[in-house]
């Protein structure tokens, strides 16, 4: 069982930045993917970024050129630099974590969130 712990968000003014961070309550060295989720009000928790352990990473569209994602698995902690930040990604981010078995099935755990809030 992988405890995931987001900090780092707040209230900041349309342009500005935030870094999110997510603690992993282990080594995530292990870990397929990590990822971060956002969930708006009224609205359907959706994809913002992912760290691969191939190293690669992938960012959605309406965050792209804007948000950078990173992991740092000697410190077991993952983070989410924001910059140009609008009031439409004003979302409580949650951080993810999947781990993949060679049988096919999947763990998936998930850290209680943080709240970013971005006024015009």
């Amino acid at each position: 069982q992988v405890h995931l712990v987001e900090s780092g968000g707040g209230s900041v003014q349309a342009g500005g930045s935030l870094r999110l961070s997510c603690a992993a309550s282990e080594s995530i060295g292990s870990i397929n993917t990590m990822g971060w989720y956002r969930q708006a009000p009224g609205k359907q928790r959706e994809f913002v970024a992912v760290s691969i352990d191939d190293g690669s990473t992938r960012i959605a569209d309406p965050v792209k050129g804007r948000f950078t994602i990173s992991r740092d698995n000697a410190k077991n902690m993952m983070y989410l630099q924001m910059s140009s930040l609008q009031p439409e990604d004003t979302a409580v981010y949650y951080c993810n974590a999947m781990q993949y078995y060679d049988d096919g099935d999947y763990s998936s755990y998930w850290g209680q969130g943080t709240q970013v809030t971005v006024s015009s």
